[in-house]
Parts: C-alpha cells; sequence; structure tokens
C-alpha cells in the first residue's frame, strides 16, 4: 500500500534531501522545531516492514511516500489486558529536564508541560548538580545520557542520589547498542528511547513514579 503525501511549497535542495529523514535536522530556526517530525515517521514505518521516501525539487514542491506491506493476518478487535491511560502529574512534581540540545529540550518541557508537570532545566551535568544541591522541589531527574562536560547522565544519576537519595531517574537517549554499554548504563536504570512520542514520556513516567 502506497501513502503520498504532496505539497506545492518551496521544495528541498540535494543537500537538505539527503537528511531529512535524520533525527534532530531541521531548517527552521533554534527554537521553531525539532527535525523529529520526519525521522518518527521514517521509525515508524520501518517497524512496520514498510519504505519511506522523500521526492522533491527546489522551487516545485515536496511528495513524502510511504510504502506498507499488506497485511496477511484477519484483523480482530482486542482489548488491552492493563490500559494504562497516560499518567499526568497529581500533586504538582517537579521534572528537572537535563538535555544539551535546545530543541530537544525544548519539545520535552512543552510535552512534560502538557502532561501538567512544572519543570526545571539544565543543559549540562554541572549546572543539574547546582540545581540539586539547592532548595528546589524536584522529584524526578529526566537526563539525556550522552552529554557534554565530562559527566553522562549515568554519573549524573549517582552524584544527584548522594544529593538527594530516593530520587526518581528517567534517563533518555537517541544511541543503542555499543554507545550505550560504553556509558555504562545499568540495566535496572530506566531508559526512554529517542525519538518519542508524548504517551511514550508519560508512560515511563507512570512507572517511575510509581516505584516505592
Amino acid at each position: 500500500m502506497l501513502v503520498s503525501v504532496s505539497d506545492t511549497g518551496h521544495g528541498m535542495d540535494a543537500a537538505t534531501l539527503t537528511r531529512a529523514f535524520e533525527p534532530f535536522f531541521t531548517t527552521k530556526d533554534v527554537g521553531k522545531g525539532t527535525g523529529l517530525g520526519l525521522s518518527q515517521v521514517y521509525g515508524f514505518v520501518r517497524q512496520a516492514g514498510g519504505h519511506a521516501q522523500i521526492k522533491s525539487e527546489a522551487g516545485r514542491g515536496t511528495s513524502v511516500e510511504l510504502y506498507l506491506p499488506r497485511s496477511a493476518e484477519k484483523a480482530v478487535e482486542t482489548r488491552p489486558d492493563d490500559p494504562l491511560p497516560l499518567r499526568r502529574a497529581a500533586s504538582g512534581e517537579v521534572v528537572l529536564v537535563v538535555e544539551d540540545e535546545p530543541a530537544v529540550l525544548e519539545m520535552a518541557v512543552e510535552s512534560l508541560g502538557e502532561l501538567g508537570y512544572r519543570t526545571l532545566t539544565a543543559t549540562r551535568a554541572s549546572e543539574a548538580l547546582e540545581r540539586l544541591g539547592g532548595p528546589e522541589r524536584i522529584d524526578i531527574l529526566f537526563s539525556d545520557v550522552i552529554m557534554p562536560g565530562g559527566m553522562n547522565g549515568v554519573q549524573l544519576t549517582v552524584e544527584a542520589r548522594r544529593l538527594r537519595p530516593g530520587l526518581r531517574v528517567l534517563l533518555t537517549s537517541g544511541y543503542t547498542g555499543t554507545a550505550l554499554d560504553e556509558q555504562g548504563v545499568p540495566a535496572d536504570l530506566p531508559l526512554l528511547s529517542k525519538p518519542y512520542q508524548r504517551d511514550q514520556l508519560a508512560h515511563q513516567l507512570r512507572i517511575v513514579l510509581g516505584r516505592a
């Protein structure tokens, strides 16, 4: 099955076209876009066993084509055994978001705000530790794994819990496999893969906050 969406806009030049599906790549101004839209579409299509491609020419518009395989399975209506609604903030929980990429930081803060959480931000581990050492309420540390400044998200978690024993932690990363192994990410630390959707973030927060 083919799903095609076209426009008659400015189109893309060759350099932009080759990077269009790349996570966090955007031609918009800082703070105007995350660069995750097309990369998420590409990821969903590939997970379904399909293929995506873009046809574009500067000055003549763009067409995004999604090729999806036909399912041989009979459609069956099912109900989840344990449906989990969006876990929204219940008592003014505060999340400290640690992310060095401005567009991703903005997206995370926006998503958390929509879920009813209050947020504090830091762009590196040292800044996060300063906040954690202060008097502000912080219920959850939501940190990228790989960051500049000599301290990754796992190391930040260790230092953060020395300052605030029992602090809830949720890590996130766009890397997998060997890259995360090199960062020393333990299997028992909750990890949310980038790019993520708001409901995935809400689900992970529900799990984190539900722990004793």
